[in-house]
């Protein structure tokens, strides 16, 4: 059945951290997110969430609230927007406005599922329940050791994903400050946020080799040419790209030129850019990190729709998505628990419905 745009509405909130965060770009106290809410005639509801950070998604409020009024919601007019083909398809013509883009790609899936009565992860035959990993953001080596030990002891996280970029030295120092604190067992890999570089790279991707980690996520600018096929024919590791990696296009260049790990984040490109990508990595025996985006717990709803649906050969590491948890405040009703690394989806096919109104309104901006 055909589903016509009833209504939509775009929402600001801003949610604190239990802790003071520090990104390789910015340093905050709090995040701030968008919720778009699309309904559609049949009653159905579709939600997505977008993560605003201007180093990030390079967008503020007032220039995502204006794309979508001024440029992309009206090309919805007479679409079915419960397919997100048929969104895909009148959007495709609007350059640029990735994030925005995303979240409507997103919403629409949401809203198919909701139009379907059944949850998106069920739709696509994934299981319910979501290994996750744990990344432990940049402080000194010892207070990152204290986190990492204090997560697997509360959350039963069993992979790592360390925060470099911090130096050689002290990236090494919290990788074996992490070891000793949570044991072997634990897998730890290492994201340096393009810190180092091209020429720094090959030796620093050795060096966290060595020191135990398994993934090398953007150890400099990478981009798809000689030298980034030369650092990962010469690597001991896969190495993960993330920043250069937000298209399927993208991940094609890369593939083209040796790669075998990429990071596809629904949160930053929408649901269907972010299954291209895997679909390509699976076609070309590349692997998949689902990645985080600072969701909070409403949009990791979203996202690790996708991540359940990845099957355990093309998982280079388990989902990222478990940020919500560094947030003392969220908009839904009731949180989602995460025990023995794992998380389970709801069953709930209406994601809309779990959102407590009276919390949305306390944190707008």
């Amino acid at each position: 059945m055909r589903v016509a745009l009833e209504r939509w509405s775009l929402h600001f909130y801003s949610l604190p951290y239990r802790r003071e965060i520090v990104w390789a770009n910015a340093v905050e106290r709090a995040g701030l997110f968008a919720l778009l809410v699309l309904e559609g005639d049949n009653g159905a509801r579709g939600v997505a969430e977008g993560t605003i950070k201007a180093a990030w998604s390079g967008v503020s409020p007032r220039s995502l609230a204006a794309a979508f009024e001024d440029v992309l919601m009206p090309r919805l007019a007479g679409v079915d927007i419960a397919s997100p083909p048929d969104v895909a398809r009148a959007l495709s013509g609007i350059p640029e406005n990735r994030l925005a883009k995303g979240m409507i790609d997103s919403a629409s899936w949401t809203l198919h599922s909701a139009s379907a009565g059944a949850p998106l992860w069920r739709l696509w035959d994934a299981p319910r329940s979501v290994d996750l990993t744990w990344a432990v953001t940049r402080q000194p080596p010892a207070a990152m050791a204290r986190e990492a030990a204090a997560m697997c002891a509360r959350h039963g996280f069993r992979t790592l994903k360390v925060k470099g970029g911090q130096g050689l030295a002290t990236d090494l120092a919290a990788l074996r400050e992490i070891r000793a604190a949570v044991g072997g067992a634990v897998v730890l890999y290492v994201d340096a946020n393009s810190a180092y570089g091209r020429e720094e790279a090959p030796g620093y991707a050795s060096a966290i080799a060595d020191a135990g980690a398994v993934v090398a996520e953007d150890p400099c600018p990478l981009s798809p040419d000689a030298q980034f096929a030369d650092l990962q024919r010469g690597a001991p590791l896969p190495i993960l790209i993330d920043r250069g990696c937000t298209s399927a296009q993208d991940a094609q260049a890369f593939i083209g030129r040796g790669g075998v790990a990429l990071s596809a984040k629904p949160g930053r490109i929408g649901l269907s850019e972010a299954r291209a990508i895997c679909d390509l990595a699976a076609r070309h025996g590349a692997r998949v990190a689902v990645g985080l985006y600072a969701e909070s717990a409403l949009g990791t709803l979203v996202s690790l729709q996708l991540a359940a649906a990845l099957p355990a050969a093309q998982t280079l590491v388990a989902a990222e998505q478990s940020f919500f948890l560094e947030m003392a405040e969220q908009v839904l009703l009731d949180v989602p628990a995460v025990a023995d690394g794992r998380i389970d989806l709801p069953a709930a096919a209406d994601l809309y419905g779990l959102i407590d109104q009276g919390r949305l309104a306390r944190h707008a901006l």
